[in-house]
């Protein structure tokens, strides 16, 4: 990497800064690589270490670069495409979905989600919801996590009994919602923060930039069930099958 006068820039140095490394990653680093340290940098470049770090920051940020403890900053990989959306509507889990279970439990969805749930149905904000987690990989790496909301209503031939929770009772939710006929889904995407729990399952840091997936899954009856899926803002490209469609409204942001 060479080095470059910034102080004539009229935009933010670290933005410049930024720039001037995002090329330098394309065109002497390979995936993997570690970068020179932040002491090192800050004297090529000749700027404080907080500027660098506000550059290397941003990096992160767009998925250019990954910090790993103990072994420092390295160039990352491109990012991976994940499908959200194909022409073919199926339940989770239908047709090799490339998610896992991981549990399910019964109790109170968040009120964000009950108010979707009761969209054009008969569900009341009093009934029982079952939340079904489920994570993502994608070349090895989790790249999203799952919360899937199906109210117990939707799926009244569920054991009891049976599986109480773990991967095999969110497995019989799946099985129980997949019997009724879906009419069809929507699903909307905005940016959002990685809670504690999905943080940890995506190797994030709590608030991390994520990218918030939100689908309501529809039967004749009304909303049968509603999936919010936290992806990864700075290693996932979202695709979106043969639509292609993007509609932008001004809605609150679903919590998961």
């Amino acid at each position: 990497m060479g080095t470059t006068q910034l102080e004539t820039v009229p935009e933010p140095k670290y933005w410049h800064l930024k720039t001037v490394l995002s090329e330098a990653l394309d065109q002497d680093f390979a995936v993997g690589e570690v970068l020179p340290n932040e002491r090192e940098l800050a004297a090529r470049f000749g700027v404080a270490r907080a500027t660098l770090r506000q550059a290397l920051e941003q990096l992160e940020l767009e998925g250019r670069l990954q910090r790993r403890r103990g072994v420092g900053t390295t160039v990352a990989p491109p990012r991976v495409g994940v499908d959200v959306g194909t022409a073919q509507q199926d339940w989770p889990g239908e047709g090799g979905d490339g998610w896992e279970p991981v549990d399910a439990i019964e109790g109170v969805a968040p009120a964000a989600v009950l108010k979707l749930l009761a969209t054009g149905g008969v569900f009341a904000a009093d009934q029982p919801v079952h939340s079904v987690r489920r994570t993502r990989v994608a070349q090895g790496q989790a790249v999203a996590a799952e919360l899937l909301y199906v109210p117990a209503v939707s799926v009244p031939g569920l054991p009891a009994i049976e599986a109480p929770a773990g991967p095999a009772r969110a497995r019989a939710v799946l099985r129980e919602l997949q019997r009724l006929v879906l009419e069809g889904q929507d699903r909307s995407v905005e940016l959002g923060s990685a809670r504690a729990d999905d943080a940890k399952e995506l190797d994030r840091l709590p608030g991390a930039p994520v990218l918030l997936v939100t689908t309501r899954y529809f039967t004749a009856a009304g909303t049968a069930a509603v999936s919010v899926a936290t992806y990864r803002a700075d290693t996932c490209r979202l695709t979106f099958g043969d639509s292609g469609a993007v509609e932008i409204t001004h809605e609150p942001r679903v919590a998961s």
